[in-house]
C-alpha cells in the first residue's frame, strides 16, 4: 500500500500543473515517486485519478468529480498547503 503522503504529492503535483479531467501529465514526469504504480491502482480505484493509456506511455490526470475530496486528502496530508490549491 502506498503512503498517504506520497499519494497526496502526487496528486498536488497534478493539481499544481492544472491536470484534471482530459488534460493529462505522463507517468515518466513522476519517476520521483517510488511507489507511483500503486499510489495509481489505488487511486484509481478510488475514482479520483484518471489513467490516459496512449500508444507510446501512460498520462494520468485527476477526476474534476471529485475536486473537493481530493483537495481536501492533500491539505489533511501536507498540512502547510492548506487553503493553497484551488
Amino acid at each position: 500500500m502506498a503512503p498517504d503522503l506520497e499519494k497526496a504529492q502526487i496528486m498536488f503535483k497534478l493539481t499544481r500543473k492544472n491536470n484534471w479531467g482530459n488534460c493529462y501529465d505522463r507517468t515518466e514526469h513522476f519517476k520521483r515517486f517510488e511507489n507511483l504504480d500503486e499510489a495509481m491502482k489505488e487511486l484509481s480505484k478510488m475514482r479520483w485519478l484518471i489513467v490516459h493509456k496512449k500508444q507510446n506511455f501512460t498520462g494520468i490526470s485527476l477526476n474534476t468529480a471529485y475536486k473537493k475530496e481530493i483537495i481536501e486528502f492533500i491539505e489533511i496530508n501536507m498540512p502547510h498547503l492548506k487553503g493553497i490549491i484551488k
